[in-house]
């Protein structure tokens, strides 16, 4: 079932057929789950009819046969990506949400992504761009995309992807495209397919985990059409809510990637092509 907004404001308020829930328990553990009429979930704490839940209103508690209660909400893009079945490494929803500001994506903005991977950025991006945009998703390992494909059928937002099982070397096929984002292993590699696909001043940006990666990157940055080069490293600390004990969590996920974004730029007429430095560049130490 393709992802809706409701149809009418009074639907917004209960859980509808169809309706992606976050359900959960008193335990803080949690589970996402379409709702279909005459199926049930099942957990260790019992079974859920679905039935007993759609016409419910957001916010409300639902039991189980076995009395245990489940809180039912609307999920948020945060809990559908930290939900997803993985295969790979996700980029984490706070590193999304900086791409989103700094590459003004929008519904109608049409973005290249490789590799595919999970799907966590391919979920996020989809329910961005929708309903004129579209993603296109490159990935070279097929049994990887396989996985990302069915996470975003299950979420109903792979109506607006198209999915591509190629190696990116050979180059994309789409042209003028407005973002490009690129989590691979040496995207530095690829930066003349990356500026043949995208449109003058389109954004691009690439997520890597060690300095000396972002220190390549960047060179070969300065040698091809791109500039404005930023890097930026984003650390989240939750505090644990409870009003007596208001503190930092005991633990915390800290570094988990170096954002570097980049415009794409055109050179001005009669201006020579920028040097290939990849010779000047063969010895430098690669992770």
């Amino acid at each position: 079932m393709a992802y809706e907004e409701p149809e009418h404001e009074a639907d917004a308020h209960y859980v509808q057929p169809g309706d992606l829930v976050l359900l959960v328990g008193k335990d803080r553990k949690t589970a996402i789950v379409r709702m279909r009429p005459g199926q049930e979930y099942q957990s260790h704490y019992g079974v859920l009819l679905m039935a007993d839940v759609i016409g419910r209103r957001w916010g409300e508690s639902v039991v189980t046969h076995l009395g245990h209660s489940y809180m039912i909400l609307p999920p948020s893009p945060d809990d559908l990506i930290r939900n997803i079945r993985r295969a790979t490494q996700i980029i984490y929803p706070k590193e999304i949400g900086r791409m989103m500001m700094k590459m003004d994506l929008r519904p109608g903005v049409r973005v290249i992504e490789a590799g595919t991977g999970s799907g966590g950025l391919t979920l996020a991006l989809s329910r961005i761009v929708r309903p004129e945009g579209r993603i296109f998703s490159y990935e070279a390992r097929p049994e990887i995309q396989a996985i990302a494909r069915r996470n975003l059928e299950r979420l109903g937002l792979d109506d607006c992807v198209t999915f591509k099982v190629r190696n990116i070397e050979e180059g994309f096929d789409e042209q003028a495209v407005d973002v490009l984002i690129l989590d691979v292993r040496e995207p530095w590699l690829y930066l003349d397919q990356v500026h043949d696909a995208l449109r003058g001043g389109g954004f691009f940006c690439s997520l890597l985990p060690t300095v000396n990666q972002v220190g390549l990157l960047l060179r070969h940055l300065e040698m091809k059409s791109f500039g404005f080069a930023e890097v930026e490293e984003l650390f989240l600390r939750p505090y644990k809510a409870v009003p007596a004990r208001l503190r930092p969590v005991d633990r915390m996920v800290a570094h988990t990637g170096f954002l570097v974004f980049a415009r794409a730029l055109l050179p001005a007429e009669g201006e020579p092509e920028p040097t290939d430095v990849s010779q000047d560049l063969e010895g430098a130490v690669t992770p």
